[in-house]
């Protein structure tokens, strides 16, 4: 539930940025070039500046050498004109995500054997971190996502007791408002719901989470902050406000506006074309039946169930055992465990002819009001379904529009980190827990 207070989110901010800088030896802002972090780092400079606590800011900004002009053009003028606290460029080869391809599912950004397809030159500065004097633990090609939680961890170590500041806001999506208001989590900084306890030397903070995109460009109007001018170039495309973002190109999110970077950056299209095989297919098809939305036909003489077996065919060997082991899951976890589902829901299922087991008991993972009662599929997948969201129900519809979108871990049908993906994030977690 929503609760409104009388002070502006200007204000707010504010006040938390006064807790965080009061119990923190340091305050670490993830900025990624986009109107958020930008926003958020030009608050906390501001605020250090202004209390004469700039020696405890610092701020570093993950490089993933693909991407517009614009982005680095904005992290460049920010390492330069942000003057006075610690400062990381990570232009480091870890894996990323990789949705617009069949045969590469990651790709290395700044890997040195690639060296001669670089998307652009690695940045120079003092400030800029790569293989040769990277100061905490690497191994190339690890998760981007473990790189920013070691890299916070050493930081944390290293420099003492750290309030990690990261621009979430809860009005983007369902789950980051979740990642605010689920009542699981425990883990928090004095009970402030905007944070969460890392470890004993970092506690994440998200202290922009009520702010709204109009906020954000108020924000940077009233206070005259800089910002990415990639957000000129997208009002100009004729993009709406949820098409604006600057994630990695080839991550899932950035499919469909993949095709602008033709238009807007023509010159950086052109290499990523080499850079990455299926660029050029995704950025003529991105967000089209081809990419595989709920739009998508199928060939008349098959099923569903039989198009998406075709598909998986198709696919290079190991990306196949990927995608057959996930959808293994799927099926394993709806037949065993369960999922729950409103009445509403449930309703629709068995109108369609899918034969459930209804246990009467309350799914306690759900934490919306109402009774979602554990339900398990007992009839297999079905073939379609009119229930538009295939996590709330599989359908082997939904497998081929996920197979179609590179989703190979079936996140697009809700499926979570496995149990082997959660051993080794945690081998990973504890390797670096007491550096």
């Amino acid at each position: 539930m929503k609760v409104y207070q009388t002070k502006n989110v200007f204000q707010a901010l504010q006040d938390r940025l006064k807790v965080i800088f009061r119990d923190f030896e340091n305050v670490l802002v993830a900025f990624s070039a986009g109107k958020d972090s930008g926003v958020l780092l030009n608050a906390a400079y501001d605020y250090a500046t202004k209390t004469g606590q700039l020696d405890k800011l610092a701020f570093y900004y993950q490089d993933y050498e693909a991407g517009y002009k614009y982005c680095h053009e904005y992290a460049k003028r920010t390492f330069e004109n942000l003057n006075g606290c610690r400062r990381y460029w990570l232009c480091l080869p870890h894996r990323a995500a990789c949705a617009v391809s069949m045969h590469q599912t990651s790709w290395i950004p700044w890997d040195a054997d690639q060296k001669e397809i670089w998307c652009r030159n690695m940045p120079e500065g003092d400030y800029v971190v790569n293989e040769e004097n990277c100061p905490f633990p690497f191994t190339k090609g690890e998760k981007g996502f473990d790189v920013r939680v070691n890299f916070a961890r050493w930081f944390g170590v290293t420099e003492g007791r750290t309030a990690v500041l990261v621009g979430l806001r809860a009005d983007e999506s369902l789950s980051r408002l979740a990642a605010i208001t689920s009542q699981h989590r425990s883990e928090m900084h004095k009970g402030l719901r905007y944070s969460k306890t890392v470890d004993g030397n970092t506690v994440n903070f998200y202290p922009l989470y009520d702010w709204a995109t109009e906020d954000i460009w108020t924000a940077n109007a009233k206070f005259s902050w800089d910002y990415n001018r990639l957000y000129d170039k997208f009002y100009q495309a004729g993009m709406s406000l949820p098409q604006m973002r600057t994630a990695s190109p080839f991550h899932a999110c950035g499919q469909e506006s993949l095709k602008f970077y033709r238009a807007i950056d023509p010159e950086m299209w052109g290499r990523m074309v080499s850079r990455v095989n299926g660029v050029n297919f995704t950025g003529i098809y991105g967000g089209t039946t081809a990419m595989g939305w709920r739009t998508l036909s199928k060939p008349r003489h098959f099923t569903w169930e039989q198009y998406a077996k075709w598909l998986i065919d198709t696919l290079p060997e190991e990306t196949k055992k990927t995608i057959v082991h996930n959808i293994e899951r799927i099926q394993k976890e709806w037949e065993t465990k369960g999922h729950g589902r409103n009445p509403r829901v449930i309703a629709t299922m068995e109108k369609e002819g899918i034969v459930l087991e209804k246990t009467g008991v309350h799914d306690k993972r759900n934490t919306k009001p109402g009774f979602y009662e554990t339900v398990r599929i007992k009839s297999g997948i079905p073939d379609e379904t009119s229930i538009p969201i295939f996590r709330k129900c599989p359908s082997w519809k939904g497998v081929c529009i996920t197979i179609l979108k590179n989703d190979f871990t079936c996140q697009y049908m809700g499926v979570g980190r496995s149990k082997k993906m959660m051993e080794a994030r945690k081998l990973t977690l504890e390797k670096f827990k007491n550096l």
